[in-house]
């Protein structure tokens, strides 16, 4: 397997955390953002969104970070832990990849796109939308180990990137005892492999 990416997306992240978590051997690719390879050919040819991460699985060929996960957990998780066969419990999964795709994107992943990158977002309505995703999330995480169930599944997974590294956007996780205890969980899984850092953001006493 090929892994295209970069070490400080966190849509990369979620996908390379998981294939470590499945202990799948893959190679990862480095891409060229800076210069534009993921918009140009052979890259488009993978993903003519130019966008990444890209997964490659022999003959398949995968875009997007939480299509990435459903394929893995589906074709790699005998358990079915990871993305579990039970109604209720797979539809509450696809609602925290919808979150991951919606509110955590345009939210905590924006905000850190403008610390981090400098691009060009609304950055104080990205950390809105972060703190107001965050409340819903603390209260949700009330007693409760893990996003869905009593296992982490790839909701969590899905999730965790851009919410550990938000202080990176200037979206500070000190009022939320539930969700750092959440990111802990995560980051006890065996098999986790941390994001790289960066030095954008909150001061570590503020975060």
């Amino acid at each position: 397997m090929k892994l295209y990416g970069i070490p400080l997306s966190g849509h990369t992240h979620r996908a390379h955390l998981f294939l470590n978590l499945l202990n799948l051997p893959h190679d990862y690719v480095t891409v060229d953002l800076r210069n534009g390879e993921h918009k140009k050919a052979p890259f488009t040819d993978m993903n003519a969104f130019g966008e990444i991460p890209v997964l490659q699985d022999g003959d398949v060929t995968l875009a997007d970070s939480n299509a990435i996960l459903v394929y893995l957990a589906s074709k790699y998780d005998d358990t079915g832990r990871w993305l579990p066969r039970d109604p209720v419990a797979a539809a509450n999964v696809q609602r925290w990849l919808s979150i991951a795709a919606g509110k955590v994107a345009y939210g905590p992943a924006a905000a850190r796109l403008v610390t981090v990158f400098g691009a060009p977002r609304d950055h104080e309505a990205a950390k809105t939308i972060a703190v107001n995703l965050f409340d819903v999330m603390e209260r949700e995480l009330q007693g409760r180990r893990w996003l869905v169930g009593d296992h982490a599944s790839i909701a969590d997974i899905a999730g965790y990137s851009y919410i550990a590294h938000a202080p990176e956007g200037g979206v500070s996780l000190k009022p939320y005892p539930n969700i750092r205890a959440w990111l802990d969980h995560v980051r006890a899984l065996p098999g986790f492999v941390a994001m790289p850092a960066s030095q954008a953001g909150l001061a570590p006493e503020e975060v």
